[in-house]
């Protein structure tokens, strides 16, 4: 790469640069071996230090990025990594919460399981604080059109080991990370210290100067933020961001339940309802916990966190078993209260779902009753509907209601240059989502095992690893793919808010269609991660593109059979959706609401 002749290379040492003489043929590793032992013991909070890689940010994006670095031995041997966080990172590390389970979670897909493996994190995790999603029901609020997966079916069992995807609290996976850490003396660990500024090096090349609240100046050849939505890296780098504020607020909990019976299955569903006013998400924990994600209207949210908790656990009960018409009822009555400076009481809602549970001509006995049972286990032969919606929640945990804005947002690059050059974006800093698909999380691990990848390559091949050539093949590796999660999860949220009767009956004839196309739902669940395809595992990436073929090619026949069959009904679905994303997508539009 340098030619048969030596080589001077400039290095940055404290705040001095040295040169190294590089003979032809010595790797570029030794030349940083050199470079790390000219660099002093203690750090001099008066002078610049100098860190090879420095991360802003200490969630789960972040570590995961420090411990895939610290454990690659190349870079190990090569590069210093500081990482930087604000919070105290010992109150994570000694996290513990026996009685029950923290309120933010993540469903980790078997792609981000294998590499968190990989860098030796999750035989970390605490494998009882973790619960498999082995099946998910997916169904459209006001049609009740529905789509399921199961790992259990023969496509998805070949190819998804058993699960679909691992639910485990944020706090258990920073935790695991942290423990690995302590055992990785190439990474640094700087905690409860903020970023003040950062600025360029003009004297030095260029590089990024990290300002810290203790007064400690970080001279870094690789400036990474995973520093969140509001990144300081970001700002630094001169990165835009685009996007919008949805009109819709998340409101958390975690839920108790009783277990499931020995006749009914085990609690590894995952639930989903699409409502007009968003999602409502039961995501297993365990045997008698859930967690929730109910994504509603501001006004809404601001509402149900009012509640007394014993209310909630009703209302939450509802949202997933009432027709649409009588949940806009139960709102106007909670609105009311709460406008007349009171909250609904557990009586007065209790009395209304029973005469809207009569009038919808509900059972008592079917498993869409929320009155049916009580908090102890059932008895006896379950309904034959019990496995189609959540158990029935009986409390919620004290202290984990919550509730957060959802935006969208995408940097318009991952990667800085000139005046922002040297600094690359991970996670959050690069990306949000809505938490619909429950993909935030996998889509950063994704970017952290792609960036580490290309930092590794850099050394191996003895380049500078800041260098926008070294960066380059990180944002062709994740941007689209980035781009085209995020952008049908806001589809599928804009889609799913209309009311329209039309465009209500073409989604729900195409939901029931794909339905029964097992083909195209193994290939959606490989495509979403639950699948894992290794850049170097050549017979699985094969695999993973015929099934996608094949799921192509049924697809499209389902349709033309239809369409036949039909009488053209879905040719004039996809009118109807094409219109609806145009409408969707259009400057200034707003879904119909009822």
């Amino acid at each position: 790469m340098f030619g048969k002749r030596d080589s001077v290379i400039p290095v940055v040492v404290a705040n001095h640069w040295h040169t190294v003489r590089r003979s032809a043929g010595t790797p570029m590793t030794d030349v940083w071996s050199v470079e790390r032992k000219l660099r002093p013991r203690r750090w001099n909070s008066t002078s610049i230090d100098h860190s090879d890689v420095v991360i802003v940010g200490g969630g789960p994006a972040g570590l995961a990025l420090a411990t895939a670095l610290g454990t690659s031995k190349p870079v190990q041997e090569a590069l210093k990594i500081t990482l930087v966080e604000a919070g105290d990172l010992s109150k994570i590390r000694a996290w513990s919460q026996p009685d029950g389970y923290s309120n933010r979670v993540s469903s980790i897909t078997n792609a981000s399981k294998g590499f968190l493996e990989d860098i030796g994190a999750w035989p970390l995790v605490e494998e009882s604080r973790t619960c498999p999603i082995e099946d998910m029901q997916v169904w459209d609020g006001i049609s009740d059109a529905r789509i399921t997966f199961s790992a259990s079916d023969a496509l998805f069992q070949r190819n998804l080991g058993g699960q679909l995807s691992q639910m485990t609290e944020n706090l258990n996976l920073q935790r695991a990370l942290l423990h690995k850490l302590s055992r990785t003396p190439a990474v640094e660990l700087v905690d409860q210290v903020k970023v003040q500024s950062i600025t360029q090096d003009l004297e030095n090349g260029g590089w990024p100067l990290v300002h810290l609240s203790n007064g400690r100046t970080i001279r870094a050849r690789l400036l990474v933020g995973a520093d969140g939505f509001n990144s300081p890296v970001r700002s630094y780098a001169g990165i835009k961001s685009y996007g919008w504020a949805y009109n819709t607020h998340a409101v958390v909990a975690t839920l108790n339940h009783a277990p499931r019976s020995a006749l009914e299955p085990p609690n590894t569903t995952a639930y989903q309802r699409f409502l007009p006013t968003g999602p409502i998400a039961f995501l297993p924990l365990s045997e008698t916990a859930s967690s929730m994600v109910w994504s509603t209207k501001p006004y809404l949210a601001s509402a149900l966190k009012a509640l007394d908790p014993a209310v909630l656990a009703h209302m939450i009960n509802v949202a997933f078993r009432l027709p649409e018409v009588s949940l806009r009822y139960l709102y106007d009555r909670m609105l009311e209260a709460q406008k007349a400076g009171g909250v609904i009481s557990l009586d007065a809602l209790r009395d209304e779902i029973a005469f809207r549970e009569k009038s919808h001509s509900i059972d008592s006995r079917s498993a869409y009753s929320s009155l049916a049972i009580t908090s102890e286990t059932s008895q006896g032969i379950p309904p034959d509907d019990a496995d189609s919606v959540p158990p029935l929640v009986t409390s919620i945990q004290p202290g984990t209601i919550a509730s957060f804005p959802l935006r969208y947002s995408h940097a318009e690059a991952y990667i800085g240059e000139g005046a922002g050059a040297r600094t690359a974006l991970v996670g959050d800093a690069a990306h949000t989502t809505h938490p619909l698909a429950g993909q935030g999380l996998n889509a950063g691990l994704g970017d952290v095992e792609s960036l580490a990848k290309c930092i590794e390559d850099a050394v191996l091949k003895g380049g500078d690893i800041g260098s926008y050539t070294s960066l380059a093949p990180y944002p062709r590796d994740r941007y689209f793919e980035n781009h085209k999660l995020l952008a049908a999860v806001d589809k599928l949220h804009k889609l799913y808010s209309i009311t329209a009767e039309p465009v209500v009956w073409a989604r729900s004839v195409g939901v029931e269609v794909l339905n029964e196309l097992d083909t195209v739902k193994a290939a959606m669940m490989m495509t979403a991660g639950s699948h894992r395809i290794r850049r170097t595992g050549r017979e699985n990436q094969q695999v993973g593109l015929e099934m996608a073929a094949k799921g192509v090619e049924v697809f499209a026949s389902g349709i033309n059979t239809a369409r036949t069959i039909g009488e053209g009904a879905l040719g004039l679905l996809g009118s109807v959706l094409s219109q609806v994303a145009k409408r969707a997508s259009a400057p200034g539009s707003s879904p119909r609401q009822s």
